[in-house]
C-alpha cells in the first residue's frame, strides 16, 4: 500500500469529539479510524479551529493543528492500528521531537503524553512614552511559522506511523526556557536540526520545553529585539532559563552586537542570570558547541577563542550551574572521527557549525546528561528517558544507521 493509502486509512473514519467551554477549562478530543483507504480530506479551517496542514506531496495528512491560547499543553496521544504493527515518532510546532520511534503491533494501541509550550509574538503594550514594543521583532523566516501561530501543530513521522486518538488539556507545570542562537532554535526543515528541539524527547510530561533560541541572535540582539522580554514576561519561580550564546557574539565583522569576551559579553552573561533570578528562575549557563574544523593530527581546532573560558568563569564566580556543552560537542566529534562526523552536520558535512537531525540529537543527549549533572530538581523531570538513552558516560557515539537517523526528523 502507497504511503498515501496507508495515511489515508489510518484517518479514514475520522470522528471527532471537540468542546471548548469558555467558562471552564478547554476539553479537546479527537478520535481518527482505521476503517479503509478513503481519505479524509479535514484540512485546518481557522473558523472551526482545528485540521490538517498542508504537508508534503508524498506525505499529506502528517501535520494536525488544532488553535489554542498561549500556553503550556498536555499532549496524550494515542498510537497503533488493528491491522497492522506501526512504529510512530510525533513532533510539535516547528519540527520539537516529542515522542520517538513507539512501536506497537497489531491490533495494540498504547497511549503516550508530552508537553507543548505554545506561544505567539505578542507582548503587553507598554504605557504611553515607555521604551519597548508590543510584539516580538520577529525575522522574515519566523512570520508565520508553526512556533509563533496560534495553534498547536502536531507531525506524525514514520512510514508506518498510525494515529488512534489524541486529547489536548492546558496544564500549569514549570518551564525550561532556552534562549541562544541557530544552534538551540527550532530548525524548520529537515535533516537541519538543533539540540534545542530536540531535548524534549528528553523529558518527561510534567516539563514544558520553551524554545525562544533563533538563528543569528547574540546576547545583545536578544534583548534588542524583545526576545528576552518575551522570556522573562512569562517565566514563574521555579522555573529555568538555559543560555547559550556565543557563535554570533565572537563576531566582529557584526559591530552592533559584538561583545568582546573579556568584558560586554560577561556582563550581558551576568544581566541574564540576574534577570532570571529576580523572577525566582535559575539560570543555567552552557557553552556553545564547537565548529568541525580538524587538524591534520585528527584533533578539533578551537574557533571560539575566549568565549567557552568566560563562560565557565561567569559561572563559577556567579554561583551558576554550567553545562559545558563545547567540551563534550569536541569530545563527541574527535570520537566520531573526521569522516563520519559528516554525518552530524547540515548540508552533508559541509556545513561545519550546524547539526543534522543525528547531531542535534547527540548534541540534546549530552544537554540532557548535563542538567543531570547540573540541578537535582531538574534532573527529575528526565525520569527513566535519561537512563535509558541519555547517559553519555555508559554509550558512546551511536551511528545514525543504529538509532537515530537524519531521515528520523
Amino acid at each position: 500500500m502507497s504511503i498515501r493509502k496507508t495515511v489515508g486509512a489510518l484517518i479514514a473514519g475520522f470522528a471527532l469529539c471537540y468542546s471548548w467551554n469558555a467558562m471552564a477549562e478547554p476539553q479537546m478530543k479527537f478520535q481518527f479510524g482505521a476503517a479503509g483507504d478513503t481519505q479524509v480530506q479535514d484540512t485546518y479551517d481557522a473558523t472551526r479551529g482545528y485540521g490538517f496542514e498542508p504537508d508534503e506531496a508524498d506525505a499529506p495528512w502528517t501535520r494536525f493543528s488544532v488553535r489554542v491560547p498561549e500556553g503550556n499543553y498536555r499532549v496524550t496521544v494515542q498510537l497503533g492500528a488493528n491491522d497492522r504493527a506501526s512504529q510512530t515518532s510525533v513532533a510539535a510546532e516547528s519540527r520539537r521531537l516529542m515522542l520517538e520511534n513507539v512501536a506497537t503491533k497489531r491490533g495494540e494501541i498504547v497511549e503516550r503524553s508530552f508537553i507543548v509550550n505554545v506561544r505567539n509574538a505578542s507582548l503587553a503594550k507598554p504605557p504611553q512614552n515607555a521604551p519597548g514594543g508590543a510584539t516580538v521583532r520577529l525575522k522574515e523566516r519566523e512570520v508565520g511559522s508553526f512556533t509563533w501561530d496560534d495553534k498547536l501543530t502536531l507531525q506524525f513521522i514514520g512510514q508506518h506511523r498510525a494515529l488512534a486518538g489524541l486529547s489536548i488539556e492546558p496544564v500549569e507545570v514549570p518551564v525550561l526556557y532556552l534562549t541562544g542562537d541557530s544552534t538551540v532554535t527550532d530548525q524548520s526543515t529537515s535533516p537541519s536540526a538543533s539540540w534545542g528541539q530536540i531535548l524534549p524527547r528528553f523529558m518527561s510530561d510534567n516539563i514544558a520545553v520553551a524554545n525562544h533560541a533563533e538563528s543569528g541572535e547574540t546576547l545583545k540582539s536578544f534583548l534588542t529585539s524583545l526576545r528576552l522580554d518575551k522570556v522573562l514576561a512569562s517565566v514563574r519561580p521555579g522555573d529555568w532559563v538555559l543560555i547559550q550564546f556565543g557563535h554570533n557574539d565572537q563576531k566582529q565583522q557584526w559591530p552592533q552586537t559584538y561583545a568582546d569576551a573579556a568584558t560586554t559579553y560577561r556582563a550581558y552573561l551576568r544581566t541574564y542570570i540576574a534577570e532570571a533570578r529576580l523572577r525566582g528562575a535559575m539560570p543555567i549557563l552552557v557553552t556553545s558547541p564547537e565548529r568541525a574544523n580538524f587538524d591534520d593530527a585528527g584533533h578539533i581546532k578551537p574557533s571560539h577563542g575566549a568565549y567557552p573560558d568566560a563562560v565557565r568563569e561567569v559561572a563559577r564566580e556567579e554561583s551558576v550551574a554550567l553545562i559545558d556543552l563545547h567540551a563534550m560537542s569536541v569530545a563527541f566529534y574527535e570520537a566520531l572521527g573526521t569522516r563520519d562526523t559528516d554525518l552530524a552536520f547540515a548540508d552533508g558535512g559541509r556545513d561545519r557549525t550546524h547539526h543534522s537531525n543525528y547531531g542535534a540529537y547527540e548534541l540534546a543527549r549530552r544537554i540532557a546528561w548535563g542538567i543531570h549533572k547540573a540541578d537535582p530538581k531538574l534532573m527529575a523531570n528526565l525520569g527513566d528517558r535519561l537512563a535509558d538513552d541519555a547517559r553519555i558516560d555508559k554509550l558512546p557515539p551511536v551511528k545514525p544507521s543504529k538509532r537515530f537517523s537524519n531521515d528520523s526528523l
